[in-house]
């Protein structure tokens, strides 16, 4: 399969397990899941067909590991807007974790720290290269350094997904270091 392909397919898959299942028919469970299947039907139903090679070679090749098949089913590893449970246990964080973003964010962060937004958690780097893509997404990439040792100590729970990315309800601006300071 192309490139331009399993992007377009990925970009699907994160349309539909993340934020609009409704939009071609599926219903995820309380914890994200669907079955393979009806993904597949529906999908080919509403006009954009995916073949089963196609979904898992999109899963296993996905740099970023989006997602997750687990028997007959798939989820989003993490980024729902729509309400779901992805079940992570609460675990310790390592001491610094980062997070990407861009120059324009900058006053709201420094005022209200780092919110979930239209997401249920706000998305953390185990390292700085991650979080400078992150943020490449957008723009001139900013990293943040989060005490996640702090947070942690101060009752914070961090959870981690199935791709390495740590979820977290808030980092209040007080956890967070700005530019060079390590």
């Amino acid at each position: 399969m192309d490139e331009r392909r399993l992007v377009r397919v990925s970009k699907y898959l994160a349309k539909h397990l993340r934020h609009q299942p409704e939009r071609i028919g599926i219903e995820l469970d309380a914890h994200g899941w669907v079955d393979i299947d009806a993904l597949l039907t529906a999908a080919a139903s509403h006009g954009f067909p995916i073949s089963r090679g196609e979904l898992e070679q999109v899963v296993a090749d996905n740099d970023k590991r989006r997602y997750v098949i687990e028997g007959d089913r798939i989820r989003a590893s993490q980024g729902h807007s729509v309400p779901v449970d992805l079940d992570l246990p609460v675990v310790e964080p390592p001491p610094i974790l980062y997070h990407g973003t861009v120059a324009r964010n900058a006053a709201a962060i420094r005022a209200e720290g780092l919110r979930p937004m239209a997401r249920h958690h706000v998305h953390l780097s185990p390292d700085r290269e991650t979080a400078t893509r992150v943020g490449a997404r957008r723009g001139k990439p900013v990293v943040l350094v989060v005490d996640a040792a702090a947070m942690h100590a101060a009752g914070r729970h961090f959870r981690v997904s199935a791709n390495g990315v740590w979820l977290v309800d808030h980092v209040p601006p007080y956890f967070i270091r700005w530019g060079s300071d390590r």
